[in-house]
Order: C-alpha cells, then structure tokens, then sequence
C-alpha cells in the first residue's frame, strides 16, 4: 500500500489486504476514521451503492479484457456484422474520451450522451428479441469479481441494501447476476432498461439516459428509493469512474462514506486525480477481497 506515513491507523495495519500493492490511500488517517464510523454503526445503518462494469464485473480475466453489459449484445450472435462494426467504430470514437483525464467531465458528457444515443439506436433497428436474452448472457464472457458470492450473500444475510446503479444495460445486467445466483431481495437496480413491444421485440430505452457522467442527475431522481432508507447514514460507495463519485448524492445526511475506487485503465495519467477523489484506490485489482474484508469488520 503506497501512503503517508501516520500513526492513527491501526484497522489498517491489521488488516493483510490493505497491505497489498494495488492498494493506493492518499489519507490513512482519514479512511481509518472513515472505517471506525462504518464499524460503530454496524449493520443497520449500512447501505451499498455500486457501479456494475468493471467495478463488480472484471476489466480483465486471465490478462483478456471482459464484456460490459453493452458489450455482451455488441459482441452477440443477435446483431448483424454490419452493425457490430458500427458499433465497434463509435467506441473507438468515444472510449478514449471516457477515458482521457485531460479531458474535464464537464467536456466529456455531451460525447458519452452522443455514443450512448447512437448505440442505443443501432440495437434498436435490430429487432432484438427478449427471450433471447438468457443465452446472450450465458455465451459471453462477463466475469464478476472474485469474492462476488460473499459480498452478496453477506449482505444479503444482514440485509443491507444494495443499490446498482449503472450505465450499462439493466436487463443484460440483472440476468447476469441472477445466473450466478446473487440477484437477492435487497439488490436494487438502476440502469438503462430496454423497452419490448407487445411481441417482446426491442423498440427502445425506458426513462431517463444513464451515462458515465450523468450519475448525479440520476441519484436524485432515486431520492424516493434513499427516502425509505433515512437510517442508513453510512454508505460503501464503489466504482471505477470519476462519474460515479455522484451516486451518493440522492442520499440525506449521510454519516459516514467510503469511497473506494477500481483504477482499471490508464492507470499512470489518472491515478493522482482517483487518490484525491477517491478513500481507497485499487489498481491492477480483480477480486472483491478488500471490500470484504472490510465488510466483515462492520457486519
């Protein structure tokens, strides 16, 4: 673990997971402090709220970059040559902008509404077909975490809620997660749902465009979902953007909150800017195991 030295940080030291090398902390003190609330509060006053793409899925299995949610229909059997070109064009277009950390997020949100508008249409003029949808899932090579099994079903057994909220495509999101077996009762979705004619036909999005960047605006429409959670102050925030910062703000006074970010890809140009925004950043991490770890403290 890359820190500061300091003296107030004993959970810390203790624990064998911090002491990995992907594990980056800019203030160990503060995160310290951060932990011990979450360890007072315990149980009922926890809540969790998730990005899924390549936060709780994998950037990279056996050294091969995973599928997104988008990319498990970008890459099936259900589109045509044709479009999957276009589509693989349109990322190569906006991917490096997502990514780019000279770019401020301000500059970068009308792109990502651009690419998530254009993709969208081209999987609209697919006809795509609901009930085709378990086996996409089945095909592809999205890979959750390892240690994905504990943190669900640990939460689950306290019954902490879970709040996924992603960019992604929510149906190809909760199929994944229920052929694993970890779609509990206390895991919420918020995603950019696909809308089937009466003949279960892909005819377009429901709601709202979830993109990277636009997290906050959709935290805020979820405000009747964190209402109903007023005593779950205290909040694990995960995520592997600077846009998912935001997706904690449709909660009120909150207690304590620790961010914890996955730092997966232009790693040397945007690590500065992830430690100053993010407690906890991981690098070159594929496993769930901090966060584990620090969930066994509290629970």
């Amino acid at each position: 673990m890359k820190k500061k030295a300091g003296r107030k940080t004993k959970i810390i030291e203790m624990m064998p997971e911090f002491q990995k090398k992907t594990v980056n902390i800019k203030n160990p003190e503060r995160v310290e402090e951060i932990i011990c609330g979450l360890i007072k509060g315990g149980s009922t006053k926890l809540q969790v709220i998730t990005d899924f793409d390549m936060t709780l899925s994998k950037f990279l299995h056996n050294g091969k970059r995973c599928s997104t949610c988008h990319n498990v229909i970008d890459n099936c059997k259900l589109i045509t040559e044709d479009c999957r070109k276009k589509l693989q064009q349109i990322r190569n277009m906006y991917y490096p902008i997502e990514v780019d950390p000279t770019i401020s997020t301000e500059e970068k949100y009308p792109f990502m509404v651009e690419w998530w508008t254009k993709a969208h249409n081209l999987l609209i003029e697919q006809g795509i077909r609901k009930e085709k949808l378990a086996a996409v899932v089945r095909e592809s090579d999205v890979t959750l975490r390892d240690g994905y099994e504990l943190f669900f079903d640990k939460l689950n057994e306290r019954n902490i809620p879970v709040f996924i909220f992603s960019a992604g495509i929510g149906d190809v999101l909760e199929e994944v997660i229920t052929q694993v077996g970890v779609f509990h009762s206390n895991v919420k979705v918020v995603s950019n749902f696909m809308d089937f004619d009466e003949k279960g036909v892909l005819k377009g999005f429901k709601g709202e465009l979830i993109h990277v960047y636009n997290k906050r605006d959709g935290a805020l429409r979820s405000s009747e979902y964190f209402d109903k959670l007023k005593d779950n102050c205290n909040i694990i925030l995960l995520g592997d953007s600077l846009g998912d910062l935001n997706m904690a703000d449709g909660v009120q006074n909150t207690e304590s909150i620790l961010k914890i970010g996955f730092l997966n890809d232009k790693v040397e140009e945007s690590l500065e800017k992830y430690m100053d925004s993010y407690d906890i950043v991981l690098v070159g991490e594929e496993t769930l195991d901090l966060v584990n770890a620090i969930l066994q403290k509290i629970l």
